[in-house]
């Protein structure tokens, strides 16, 4: 109910119309041009969850976690509207067929595995690939707060969408160069970031499959959230197609920016994200352990697990 509410207020960019203070329900249904009663009542269910304040009778204002779904650079706002678009509560409603076959459930859904879905479906490969921007956003800056990428004269970013990560890199690190490797018509969409991020001249797009190779030439290979797209099998075989590119650079590494299983029961939201990639993708999140098993398989060894302030730690592999 409150995932179905909040689709309702991103898709009526609620909180973007609230920025300038708070509004009557019958401006806002007048300006969305949806039904004032039926937004009170959603936005009043809201604000008793502490997302939008009702100051006056039928009077709404922004609160705290309401000022997250703006969208932009340090905001949920694109991740919320992806996680509770209606394909998501259609893919949930049949969780039981990945539990009886193994297989997701998305397939079941649209009727093709979800990253051709993307290919075919441009609004919602933007969705995603907005959503996928603004987390990036996110945990950049805990990850750069941690880990050191000194030494790496090259860093290609494997399916690096519209490169996010590569170009936050870069700004931190002025001699290194970057390579954004990703599918044709997602790369097509990086030109604005690379443009506007002030480090473009020091990267070059790549397009192709990983799991045949991925561009030679790098010192190290970054991917974020990535592998827990993959089932084992798979997973290997995108980080085989590094190794054999590290051929001949004994220092080369892997950086996996991923979510880490706690072995016990305490609160994990990436126990649940772990059903997002069962139901969606067909992957899954693992622990450090399980990350290891990957990266020998790979000729890697797991050599440091770094947890940052956000929900991903750094998950570093180094050439067997």
């Amino acid at each position: 109910m409150a995932s179905a509410a909040l689709q309702v207020a991103m898709r009526l960019d609620i909180a973007e119309r609230l920025s300038n203070g708070p509004r009557p329900v019958a401006d806002l249904a007048r300006d969305t041009g949806v039904q004032p009663d039926g937004l009170y009542r959603v936005l009043r269910a809201l604000a008793s969850l502490g997302i939008f304040d009702e100051t006056a009778p039928r009077t709404f204002a922004l609160t705290p976690p309401a000022e997250l779904l703006r969208k932009g650079p340090g905001r949920l706002g694109d991740g919320i509207e992806f996680i509770t678009d209606p394909l998501h509560f259609q893919t949930y409603a049949e969780a039981m067929h990945s539990v009886q076959t193994g297989k997701p459930a998305g397939e079941k859904v649209v009727g093709m595995p979800l990253f051709e879905y993307l290919a075919k479906t441009p609004a919602w490969s933007a969705s995603f690939n907005n959503a996928m921007t603004a987390f990036s956003a996110n945990v950049m800056p805990a990850v750069l707060k941690v880990y050191d990428f000194s030494g790496i004269g090259t860093l290609v970013d494997v399916a690096g969408g519209h490169g996010h990560v590569l170009t936050s890199v870069l700004r931190e690190y002025p001699q290194m160069h970057g390579v954004l490797f990703d599918l044709d018509h997602v790369t097509a969409g990086s030109a604005p970031l690379l443009a506007a991020s002030g480090v473009g001249d020091r990267v070059r797009t790549e397009s192709g499959d990983f799991f045949k190779a991925v561009p030679a030439g790098g010192d190290a290979y970054i991917m974020k959230h990535i592998i827990h797209d993959w089932d084992d099998d798979r997973a290997v075989a995108i980080l085989t197609s590094i190794r054999k590119a590290l051929e001949g650079k004994p220092q080369g590494r892997v950086i996996l920016l991923e979510a880490v299983l706690a072995s016990d029961n305490r609160p994990d939201f990436g126990k649940l994200l772990d059903l997002e990639m069962l139901l969606l993708p067909g992957g899954r999140e693992r622990t450090a352990e399980e990350f290891a098993a990957l990266f020998t398989r790979a000729g890697f060894t797991l050599t440091n697990v770094v947890p940052t302030e956000s929900m991903l730690s750094v998950v570093e592999g180094r050439i067997q």
